[in-house]
């Protein structure tokens, strides 16, 4: 009894240190961009340049994500982390301190190489460090970590920018950040992950590509990039596209948009017990989906009043939400023994390569005239992520 307990009492740790370094991370991506119309007019620049450092942002987090995975196999989990959350901080410290669009433009690209990190370091951590049979629920507190930082970030801006001005929100947002680290490094013993490159032969560069070229991986990735898809559309363009759908109220626009990631959020936690008790993670993912699918069709039809949105976008994102857990598993279930950190940065770097492409392809939908197709599109990218969980194992070996 004693041994259970303690074993509970080590899992709550180790989860709800990675869920802080993960919901920090969420609340850095936004911290800045909330802040766009104040530093806009200071700074003197044009939205379109703001919105190149977004990009700018998640082009640099992208492409070292898969990177960062090779870095958490050589070199242990633990080290990169506190490497990205460095960065991380010293991104934001920057651009409280930017003078200028140059600087601004440096400190996103700092920025994004921080935030590469944390999924291949999460997951490499939440891995080796909890329980099996509490994988679920750890997979579910990193993602609801992850909600809470987006929605942590708006009303900290808004609150500290009234009071201090934009440079001092950033500068405090900094602050926390160099809190946190100070709480992880008090408990670093807990995030300790014995590097899995020390516990395989090694194999060199060729050997590793190969695993994340195996086919179960490139359809893990191809699911996340759909996701990616899916999502940013919703978050980016849900509001406007409501309003030329239906001609709903910004208002109105804005509580369905607000529905969509609270639903996310309680579909996330549900899916922690939901995943705990499944044995086919490949059919909730494909339930979940599917149902999200057939919510955001009805709602591209525009068959219901438009006062019904909240209620339809708080389902699909319910239902998505829900899927997040066992996605996770499925992740882990496709990772070769030793490669957990390449698996997880490359096949996480799917969400950033979505976020990537999605912004231009719906605004230019949306300069069109085509509202409706914002909303199909994102049914047909859904239901693509749905065939590549088809096409993986039903149950793959779990690693190490």
């Amino acid at each position: 009894m004693a041994i259970a307990a303690d074993a509970l009492r080590r899992d709550v740790k180790v989860i709800g240190l990675v869920a802080l370094a993960h919901g920090l991370s969420h609340f850095f991506q936004i911290a800045t961009a909330v802040l766009f119309p104040l530093i806009k007019d200071d700074v003197g620049v044009s939205y379109t340049a703001l919105g190149a450092t977004v990009a700018l942002y998640y082009t640099v987090s992208g492409i070292c994500q898969t990177l960062a995975g090779f870095a958490v196999d050589r070199f242990g989990a633990r080290r990169v982390l506190f490497a990205g959350l460095t960065l991380a901080v010293c991104g934001v410290l920057l651009a409280g301190l930017a003078q200028n669009f140059s600087m601004l433009v440096v400190a996103a690209a700092i920025g994004g190489f921080g935030n590469s990190v944390f999924h291949p370091v999460d997951f490499s951590i939440l891995n080796a460090r909890v329980t099996v049979n509490r994988l679920g629920y750890a997979f579910s507190w990193h993602g609801i970590a992850g909600y809470l930082g987006y929605a942590a970030a708006p009303a900290y801006g808004i609150a500290m920018a009234s009071a201090f001005g934009w440079r001092g929100a950033l500068l405090g947002a900094a602050a926390i950040g160099a809190m946190v680290v100070a709480v992880l490094a008090l408990h670093r013993g807990a995030l300790h992950v014995e590097p899995a490159d020390r516990r395989r032969p090694s194999a060199g560069l060729g050997a590793d590509l190969r695993v994340l070229a195996q086919l179960p991986v490139l359809m893990v990735f191809g699911y996340f990039v759909m996701l990616g898809v899916a999502f940013i559309a919703i978050q980016t363009f849900g509001i406007a596209t409501m309003m030329s759908l239906y001609g709903a109220n910004a208002a109105l626009a804005s509580a369905a948009l607000t529905a969509y990631l609270v639903g996310g959020a309680t579909g996330i936690f549900c899916g922690g017990f939901v995943a705990v008790r499944a044995t086919r993670h490949d059919l909730v993912a494909v339930a979940g989906m599917a149902a999200s699918a057939t919510l955001v069709f009805v709602l591209a039809s525009a068959w219901l009043p438009a006062v019904l949105l909240p209620l339809l976008l708080g389902a699909a994102g319910f239902a998505g939400g829900l899927t997040n857990p066992s996605r996770d598993l499925i992740v882990r279930g496709a990772t070769p023994v030793g490669a957990t950190g390449k698996v997880y940065g490359f096949v996480y770097s799917g969400l950033d390569v979505g976020s990537m492409v999605t912004p231009v392809v719906f605004g230019w939908l949306l300069d069109h005239g085509q509202p409706a197709t914002v909303f199909y599109a994102v049914v047909g990218v859904l239901a693509l992520s749905i065939l590549t969980v088809l096409r993986l194992p039903a149950r793959a070996a779990q690693p190490t």
